[in-house]
């Protein structure tokens, strides 16, 4: 068996919407000392790839980190296989909130020096010291207690479409840049109640341990993360404080945990929050773009894009790779708010 897919991006697509059966879409991450990262990686691909499970995982010496989806038929298998291995005996699973199935095409088993990508020296402090964590009502009620702070510890263009009530939501490309951007902006509250969330949990595993270490006296953290939060809520009937979408990173690109929309198509400023890549492939963006726009520009951020798609296959290749070489295109690299209304308006179609 070939330890790596070997299939075109539009075929993959296509068997998965001709697909007779249902999948569950999760994830799960365990902070676990693994030996030899490659051997597990090969094991799990095989495994996973016999049993026709897609996603995108992560596997490093300090762990695992998993976006999956599971066939139905083989769920039972997975858990057992899963579970059966010590290092990962019952580790919690997240299971997605609003899923249709659809959310991976292929399955990518990666080998990487850290499963969060936190620029941390993990010897200057320990990482096992982390914050207390709270359920979705505990996390509710210190809410709402005096001088509480809570912070949101994922990116902009997450918190973008979906936030908690009264978050603080740093404007950060990364979880990287964001760590020292929060605790520089709070260094004269560390006496406070801090309140931290994140997608499934794993970036707050890291924050709270980095606050406790910068002096930070009462750290907490929402346990299992948001797709945790809306699933404790829809069980148990407890007040939602969490406003709009979860942004999630597969296909599906976000699920819906209030009926709030909080944020704006990039292009025509309309309430929206349905996140798209450029369907330039040289450009690929992620941004905002509601359905009237999507119709308009063909799925386009800009009019050059929109050029670009136009043209015959051959020339939007060599396109792609120019643009890859090409620091100078920064809209083209960045994930976060480029100004759309501005370019559009400032740039000719062809």
């Amino acid at each position: 068996m070939a330890l790596y897919n070997k299939v075109n991006k539009q075929e993959l697509k296509k068997r998965l919407l001709t697909e007779p059966f249902k999948r569950t879409t999760l994830s799960f991450y365990k902070y676990v000392i693994i030996e030899d990262p490659k051997l597990l990686r090969d094991d799990l691909f095989r495994q996973w790839q016999n049993q026709q499970i897609f996603g995108r995982i992560y596997i490093a010496r300090e762990g695992i980190n998993a976006q999956m989806s599971v066939p139905e038929q083989h769920w039972d298998q997975f858990l057992d296989q899963l579970y059966s291995d010590p290092r990962f005996a019952n580790v919690p699973l997240k299971i997605a909130v609003e899923d249709d199935g659809k959310s991976f095409y292929k399955l990518a088993v990666k080998v990487r020096t850290k499963i969060v990508a936190d620029g941390l020296d993990d010897g200057a402090f320990d990482v096992t010291n982390v914050g207390k964590h709270l359920s979705a009502n505990e996390f509710n009620e210190a809410m709402e207690l005096e001088g509480t702070i809570v912070v949101d510890m994922r990116n902009h263009y997450e918190s973008e479409i979906g936030h908690f009530e009264n978050a603080i939501t740093p404007d950060a490309d990364t979880f990287r840049e964001e760590l020292p951007m929060v605790v520089e902006q709070l260094k004269d509250k560390k006496d406070q109640k801090i309140l931290l969330y994140c997608t499934g949990g794993i970036r707050c595993e890291k924050a709270s341990a980095y606050f406790r270490h910068h002096g930070f006296e009462d750290v907490n953290q929402l346990h299992g993360g948001i797709i945790e939060y809306a699933r404790q809520v829809r069980n148990s009937g407890i007040p939602s404080k969490f406003k709009g979408k979860n942004f999630v990173f597969d296909d599906r690109l976000g699920e819906k945990i209030s009926d709030e929309v909080i944020s704006k198509c990039h292009q025509c400023g309309a309430d929206c929050d349905t996140h798209t890549n450029c369907a330039n492939e040289a450009c690929h963006l992620l941004f905002i773009q509601c359905a009237s726009c999507q119709e308009k520009n063909q799925g386009c951020c800009t009019p050059a894009c929109q050029a670009t798609l136009a043209l015959p296959d051959e020339e939007r290749k060599i396109k792609r790779k120019l643009a890859a070489k090409d620091d100078s295109l920064s809209v083209y690299k960045s994930r976060l708010r480029p100004n759309l209304k501005d370019i559009i308006r400032d740039q000719p179609k062809a």
